[in-house]
């Protein structure tokens, strides 16, 4: 990487913790007006957007007047916060935690928390294959399916939709869990809007977390899992769908780092996770969307 491409870099760290382009989405195009809204100086904004408009990004139709275009509508929104979070990274590094709160951000701006949870949905990061590993078999002893942060309930409907013996639970923020009301299948639904880190609902037979364990770190981990150990029946099954890998090594995974402080372990990582948890692994392996998955039950006391 050059000079030219760490400016660039730069700039749009800049550009997105300042949310200039959510600023310039809403109408404002005079610099002055901008700078006032980002709470930043008006001459050095100026020459970070004249930078990025001779790099595609907004417009200069006259001098001081910048405006959108479809690179710039890039930065805001979900996008823009994500590419915000780097110009807070090397606080990050130093301390080992987020020194952006995503969560905090999302509560506080719902049509972001719409766009999270249509990113971790199917026209985002897709749903993972409804059978996670179990065999026709165990599906038969299943009759409540707990889907632990599902979002919007896609997984949950791929899996009662051939099983009209399985009732579900959704588990997800308050926010999530109203939009989630209005998906397939929601008469054989209990919804339940809650932390994950609280007491979950109990006597479950399989337990999902899709794409949830990797938002956090050991700590956190633990505690997630130990809850789900708590929640689920003797004979209870808790699936654990990304985060895990059974790779040599996790993926550095900066980006979860950066938003929420989160990460990836290996299996072996995992296995001393679980066990702390008070769960001990079943097995593991690859679906044919390519996506991990491990099996864990409760170790019996």
């Amino acid at each position: 990487m050059d000079l030219e491409q760490l400016e660039t870099a730069a700039c749009l760290q800049v550009a997105a913790a300042l949310r200039a382009a959510d600023i310039v989405a809403s109408g404002k195009s005079d610099i002055a007006e901008i700078a006032q809204a980002c709470g930043a100086n008006v001459d050095a904004l100026t020459r970070v957007l004249r930078h990025l408009v001779s790099k595609g990004y907004f417009e200069e139709p006259s001098p001081g007047r910048f405006v959108m275009n479809d690179a710039a509508r890039g930065l805001t929104g979900l996008f823009g916060r994500m590419t915000g979070a780097w110009a807070t990274f090397l606080d990050t590094v130093r301390t080992g935690r987020p020194a952006y709160d995503f969560w905090a951000d999302l509560a506080a701006h719902p049509e972001i928390d719409a766009e999270f949870d249509a990113l971790m949905g199917p026209s985002g990061h897709g749903v993972p294959d409804p059978d996670i590993l179990l065999t026709d078999d165990e599906w038969r002893s299943v009759r409540t399916f707990v889907d632990v942060g599902g979002g919007t309930g896609a997984m949950i409907a791929e899996v009662l939709r051939d099983r009209p013996w399985i009732r579900g639970i959704l588990v997800d923020r308050p926010a999530t869990i109203e939009r989630a009301r209005q998906s397939a299948y929601s008469d054989r639904v209990t919804y339940v809007a809650q932390s994950f880190f609280d007491p979950l609902p109990r006597g479950g037979d399989i337990y999902l977390i899709s794409k949830t364990l990797g938002d956090w770190g050991d700590a956190d981990a633990v505690k997630l899992l130990r809850r789900l150990a708590e929640a689920a029946s003797p004979a209870g099954r808790i699936v654990i769908a990304g985060g895990v890998t059974g790779a040599d090594r996790a993926s550095p995974e900066l980006l979860m780092l950066a938003l929420v402080g989160g990460k990836s372990w290996t299996l072996p990582e995992f296995t001393d996770l679980a066990r702390k948890a008070g769960l001990e692994i079943v097995r593991a392996g690859t679906q044919k969307s390519n996506r991990y998955v491990v099996i864990c039950k409760p170790v019996a006391a």
